[in-house]
């Protein structure tokens, strides 16, 4: 998280990827961090266990999350 608002504060566009398990966690830090608006993609937890084929399935189903960040900055949901 610290990463994505030092990137999106230098006004390039960054989507935080977290996975559902940590989403509260993401969530705190950016608003301690001041970047309250600043939406985060959240995939199906967890990635540690998963083949590469899998977690390539989980990239595609977060990319349209992804894009939605990159051109609004709100991430469906969030």
């Amino acid at each position: 998280m610290h990463d994505t608002v030092m990137l999106e504060a230098k006004g390039r566009p960054t989507a935080a990827i977290v996975t559902s398990e940590f989403l509260l966690e993401a969530e705190t830090q950016r608003d301690a961090l001041g970047m309250t608006g600043l939406g985060a993609v959240v995939i199906t937890h967890p990635l540690s266990s998963l083949t590469d084929e899998e977690i390539g399935r989980r990239i595609e189903q977060a990319l349209p999350q992804i894009e939605r960040v990159w051109l609004t900055g709100k991430a469906g949901g969030n």
